[in-house]
């Protein structure tokens, strides 16, 4: 094989290989409140041992309001812990066409709820949905992805 033929055949590779990762949840999401319509954060999902887990990289936020918050309804672990860098969605795994079996933390409130996934739009967007019980009994946010 000759020099060039080399180059393309790893440029192949590495396209089909950033293509079939987008396949996954795996990236860097903003969420959009479901309730203003606005960005919150940038959220980094990664997979470790075919679980999903969720963790804060960036927050959106007003001038006036605290840059570097802590999670001060948070319990357990997560009392008074910055919430950048805090995990916030974890233990999901691929169930058919959606990601299920997870919990997901809503920083605001400090609740812990059940979590499922589902990507959308070409796996641009993420439906993220958090719930109590069943997932009838809960809210949905849409994510759209960043990288």
């Amino acid at each position: 094989m000759n020099k060039k033929t080399g180059i393309a055949a790893l440029l192949l590779l590495c396209m089909a290989s950033l293509a079939l990762a987008q396949d996954t949840p795996v990236g860097l999401w903003k969420n959009i409140d479901d309730k203003s319509g606005k960005p919150k954060a940038l959220i980094r999902i990664t997979e470790n041992s075919g679980e999903l887990m969720g963790k804060i990289e960036k927050l959106f936020l007003e001038g006036e309001e605290e840059q570097n918050p802590k999670c001060d309804k948070c319990e357990g672990v997560n009392k008074n812990q910055p919430i950048i860098g805090m995990t916030i969605l974890f233990g999901l795994k691929k169930d058919g066409d959606e990601y299920s079996g997870g919990r997901i933390l809503d920083p605001a409130n400090g609740k812990l709820y059940r979590s499922k996934l589902s990507l959308t739009d070409s796996n641009k967007k993420l439906n993220v949905r958090g719930y109590i019980g069943t997932p009838l009994f809960g809210r949905s946010q849409v994510w759209v992805r960043e990288q």
